[in-house]
């Protein structure tokens, strides 16, 4: 199933102008604030009615403005995620849920859909609670599940964790993650964040000014510093790997291209596929593999390719076993150690430089046999 979108529309001083496609998983939508996000996912979800648009399902019409075709919001199945949950206040958390559940087609033949998504979204205990005494995380909670038991064919997360703290947000990207590999429709995923990025996205379409300047894969996107609103700063390497051992010390052994990296703060279980979020200004580069340093993870690698960047900095680009991994150095630094294409070196990485929000569960899980605690 895949969502096709072909859009102009002017809103004032402020025009969108964007095609793109978003095939099942999630698609994020990215760039700053005012880039035109919200109001791409608004026109998709059909809150207003667009200019000049084509705008099709799975093959099926939504909108197309020359044969004045618009099928109102209801009429799409399209559920939607906002910021702030948007729960019904005079309804408890069950009734909020069912009334998601009516509108899905054939309903009350389908009522054991209920139980799996309270379930899988850890909502049991709260089923009988008013919504006015949930956190901001249970909120956000109920209004997915409310989304997911209208049975969507396309689902519409816009900034869902703006409004949370950190703690929050960490407490919700899991679920996210689950419907990204189980749940086998497009979800239009709208966010600035670029940890979101690396976590969730399938694809990124990437926004400015109401156009499209970029769209790829995650880890091709967040390797761009003109395609990212913090330039250099926001730049990253995503690696793909498998939790192996916790051990006893607190530290996690994660197999990235047959090379042990050591992370702290997974509590994820043996044989979970995991991909990491490494920033480029948490990379150090060595020419001979470095002694006596605190650093747990030196990985050799080959200077593919030196990119220009902000004020006095620039990415260099490595190619090692573990995968693409950028650094962000001085100009000043490269030039000491002669950086070009060709070069051998050692990336090193600090194991708390990967933060818990940069870990994140990866696709179907290896079945491998769990191992205690090392000492």
């Amino acid at each position: 199933m895949t969502l096709s979108v072909d859009l102009r529309h002017s809103f004032g001083d402020f025009s969108l102008d964007a095609r793109f496609e978003a095939p099942a998983g999630i698609t994020v939508l990215f760039g700053r604030s005012g880039a035109g996000k919200s109001s791409l996912a608004g026109a998709v979800a059909g809150l207003f009615r667009p200019e000049a648009a084509r705008i099709s399902l799975d093959g099926e019409t939504l909108v197309d403005t020359q044969r004045r075709v618009f099928r109102p919001p209801h009429r799409r199945r399209v559920g939607c995620v906002f910021q702030d949950g948007r729960l019904f206040p005079h309804l408890n958390v069950r009734q909020n849920l069912l009334y998601g559940h009516r509108f899905a087609s054939g309903w009350q033949a389908e009522a054991r859909d209920f139980d799996p998504i309270v379930e899988m979204l850890g909502l049991e205990a709260l089923l009988e609670r008013g919504t006015t005494d949930l956190s901001g995380g249970e909120r956000q909670r109920v209004a997915l599940g409310r989304a997911l038991l209208s049975k969507p064919r396309l689902l519409i997360a816009d900034e869902p964790l703006a409004a949370l703290d950190e703690g929050r947000k960490a407490d919700i990207l899991p679920y996210f993650e689950r419907l990204r590999d189980e749940l086998g429709i497009p979800v239009l995923y709208v966010s600035h964040s670029a940890s979101e990025v690396a976590r969730l996205a399938s694809r990124v379409i990437v926004l400015e000014a109401g156009r499209v300047i970029g769209e790829g894969r995650a880890e091709d996107v967040l390797a761009a510093p003109d395609l990212l609103p913090g330039g250099d700063s926001g730049v990253a390497s995503i690696l793909g790997g498998r939790v192996r051992t916790r051990h006893a010390d607190g530290v996690t052994e994660v197999e990235v291209g047959g090379l042990p990296l050591f992370l702290s703060g997974i509590g994820l279980p043996a044989g979970t596929t995991v991909r990491l979020r490494v920033r480029a200004s948490d990379v150090m580069i060595s020419l001979t593999r470095p002694e006596g340093l605190s650093a747990l993870n030196i990985i050799p690698g080959i200077v593919e390719r030196v990119m220009p960047g902000d004020g006095s900095g620039a990415i260099v680009r490595l190619r090692a076993a573990a995968g693409t991994i950028l650094a962000r150095l001085t100009r000043r630094s490269i030039r000491a150690l002669n950086l070009s294409e060709g070069t051998a070196c050692h990336a090193v990485i600090k194991s708390l430089a990967i933060a818990e929000a940069d870990i994140a569960r990866s696709g179907p899980q290896v079945n491998v046999a769990p191992e205690q605690e090392v000492g």
